[in-house]
């Protein structure tokens, strides 16, 4: 199955979207304010992403803000296997590395994982060249 791309420009609301385990991969490719990306980061939680994936500018910020956002959730208390994220940056690595390791790697200890989604951070959209580099880095046109 594809991914589904998701384009925000910087300070834009994110889209109502159905609550599952996604797979998220983060391409930041503008720099935004820290109340936005935090924002983002709750919308990220609360749609029921279990492993993001950072890549692009200030990717450990979007990491930590995600992960504060999953310790929010849960009082700053524990949190049940099925409700934490896994979360990973990738700041010294090409695009291609990030989503070849989102097919292969990111796999949850609680939840199976659904639906991979691209939230692209940018000025302008481009979900068909990240749609094409995405499947490039599984090897064939479906997701790994």
């Amino acid at each position: 199955m594809s991914p589904r791309y998701v384009h925000l420009q910087p300070g834009e609301d994110p889209p109502k979207l159905g609550t599952q385990p996604y797979r998220l991969i983060i391409v930041a490719e503008e720099d935004v304010s820290h109340k936005w990306r935090d924002a983002i980061a709750g919308w990220i939680y609360s749609i029921g992403s279990r492993y993001v994936i950072a890549w692009g500018r200030s990717c450990e910020d979007w990491h930590d803000s995600v992960d504060s956002a999953c310790l929010e959730a849960f009082g700053y208390s524990e949190i049940p296997d099925k409700d934490f994220v896994m979360t990973t940056w990738h700041a010294e690595e090409p695009l291609s590395a990030a989503f070849w390791f989102a097919g292969f790697c990111a796999h949850h200890p609680g939840v199976e994982l659904g639906d991979t989604i691209v939230l692209h951070i940018a000025e302008n959209e481009r979900g068909d060249a990240l749609l094409a580099e995405y499947r490039e880095s599984q090897g064939s046109e479906n997701e790994g």
